[in-house]
């Protein structure tokens, strides 16, 4: 029984020592952050933003 233990252990170690995943979490999150900040911009200068572009638009019509 004391083996058995022994190498579960050993195995939940090892186990939880991989870094495989890891990676793919990170990029995940960091995309995550990047479109809330992309979203909450667009929300807090949508209309500015609007503005310009019309303007812009705006002075290349004929």
């Amino acid at each position: 029984m004391l083996l058995y233990l022994i190498s579960w252990f050993q195995a939940q170690v090892a186990f939880l020592g991989r870094e495989e995943g890891q990676d793919l979490a990170e990029y995940a999150l960091l995309i995550a952050l990047i479109a809330i900040a992309v979203i909450g911009a667009v929300t807090f200068l949508g209309e500015e933003i609007s503005t310009i572009f019309s303007s812009i638009g705006d002075a290349f019509t004929p």
